[in-house]
């Protein structure tokens, strides 16, 4: 990508979140730049968002994927 047609971005992200993406990505081959750069891409392909939002109400026993021991504890393998 040309230095020249890029731009920046800046927005606020949970710091475990983050942290766990960029493990993620890195597990996967990519920098979270590189990572967010598809998803803006597929979202305009698809002119929407690639997948789909829903609200999900959580039972006790439910987790977020974000509070996931695996990811908290940095395991990406485990999660593959």
């Amino acid at each position: 990508m040309n230095s020249s047609n890029t731009t920046n971005m800046s927005f606020r992200v949970d710091k475990k979140l983050k942290r766990q993406a960029d493990l993620l990505f890195k597990s996967l081959g990519l920098n979270t730049s590189v990572a967010l750069n598809m998803f803006l891409a597929q979202c305009v392909h698809e002119q929407g968002i690639p997948f789909t939002p829903k609200v999900i109400s959580k039972t006790k026993n439910e987790t977020p994927i974000v509070e996931d021991e695996n990811l908290v504890n940095n395991n990406i393998e485990d999660l593959l």
